[in-house]
């Protein structure tokens, strides 16, 4: 579907017409003319699929007939971290580009200046805010901003955010809103606590389903069976011939992103890390030079495998194996976005076999292992064993129910 056939103001058309965003991704077709109806919803759809432009757009455009409060905040899209949060102001900033609408992001981290500048967006009225938890019930618990005019509450990566303890946070929130309102909530997967969630803060929502759990189809996903001690000769067998261009490198240990970093600067790749360790600016800065290519791997956390937009990754390279599947799944989407091609690879130590076993379950599709070049030396065989005890079983039985069906048609 084309966005010039969806019920949108000409101004908006303008605006995706000059980003050249012509035609809509399923989960747009969706749930945009649902949210324009006035519903509440509950969208579940991977990484990568446009959710952000989902529920923006429709908001955007009901903002831009001003017929709402321009000194109020008219709404508020609740995030798990600061760059999510900036990243979706700078989407706002771009769709709304011929419309008279503003926004904010509202995050912590950052010095003394940027809470003097929050706060002053905030009391001289914005339309749309952008935040973190954490930030806004500070500013709530000081007074200094006033959410009871809000008509749109939306929920991004809210399975995230319940991941990081902020249900909590989330419902104290909601407290401070008004009654009368729309609420969105989108997630990547629709786990008992999401329904749970979406109980609580939903009024007779429609519900919105795509791809739960099944990665993009332009994903190439492979595997290599190995020690520990092989994943750094491994990681340099594989750009021996072809230098890297755009890759991340996923690992969910902090310290150990600082190792493989300085590992693979001393071997003169241009590389950064990006953790929680890191200042604000110091992050942002990471990611400018990554998104304008001066770095050309970016080793991480799981803090940049959700909602951050980077374009063109070619590779997704998960040093260890994520504790949960929905990680994996977030690690993988950073790359074959937008329908481009992309690759993830994954190393699999003796010690992780089992989880990652687990995962090849839930997305009912056995990745291809790939043979460890012979100077590397002897691997592990992969034989995964479901054993009782040593915290595998309620591993398996998490992801047990929330499998997705076979398809028999």
């Amino acid at each position: 579907m084309k966005f010039d056939e969806l019920n949108l103001e000409d101004a908006l058309l303008d605006g995706l017409c000059a980003m050249n965003f012509k035609e809509t991704t399923p989960i747009q077709e969706k749930t945009i003319p649902i949210i324009l109806e006035g519903k509440d919803m509950i969208a579940c759809a991977q990484t990568g699929t446009g959710k952000t432009a989902a529920y923006l757009l429709p908001i955007l455009n009901i903002l831009c007939k001003g017929e709402h409060r321009e000194d109020k905040i008219n709404a508020l899209v609740m995030v798990p971290t600061r760059e999510l949060a900036q990243q979706i102001d700078q989407q706002l900033e771009a769709f709304a580009y011929f419309l008279p609408v503003s926004s904010v992001a509202v995050y912590g981290g950052g010095d003394g200046g940027l809470f003097d500048q929050q706060d002053k967006a905030l009391r001289s009225g914005v339309d749309v805010v952008i935040a973190t938890p954490g930030r806004l019930i500070a500013l709530l618990n000081m007074g200094r901003i006033d959410m009871s005019f809000v008509k749109f509450f939306v929920l991004d990566e809210a399975d995230r955010m319940l991941e990081m303890g902020f249900v909590d946070d989330i419902m104290r929130i909601a407290s401070y809103l008004p009654e009368k309102k729309q609420t969105l909530l989108f997630s990547a997967t629709m786990a008992p606590k999401i329904l749970t969630l979406a109980k609580k803060t939903l009024i007779n929502p429609v519900e919105v389903k795509l791809s739960v759990s099944k990665p993009a189809e332009k994903i190439s996903q492979s595997a290599y069976v190995c020690y520990e001690t092989q994943k750094m000769p491994i990681i340099e067998s594989i750009f021996k011939n072809k230098s890297p261009e755009r890759v991340i490198i996923f690992s969910s240990s902090k310290q150990k992103v600082k190792d493989i970093y300085l590992m693979l600067r001393r071997m003169n790749f241009k590389v950064a890390a990006m953790h929680s360790d890191l200042e604000q600016k110091e992050r942002e800065d990471v990611l400018r030079q990554f998104k304008n290519g001066s770095i050309k791997l970016l080793v991480a956390t799981d803090i940049v495998a959700r909602g951050i937009d980077i374009e063109d990754i070619e590779m997704v390279i998960n040093f260890d194996v994520p504790h949960d599947v929905e990680d994996y799944l977030h690690r993988i989407g950073r790359t074959a976005r937008a329908n481009a091609d992309g690759e993830a690879i994954t190393f699999i130590s003796d010690k992780e076999q089992y989880k990652f076993k687990a995962i090849e379950n839930f997305i009912e599709k056995d990745v291809k292992k790939i043979p460890v070049p012979e100077e590397i030396g002897a691997t592990p065989l992969y034989n995964p064993i479901k054993q009782e005890g040593d915290g595998r079983k309620n591993f398996y039985r998490k992801y047990k129910n929330n499998r997705p069906k076979r398809n028999t048609n």
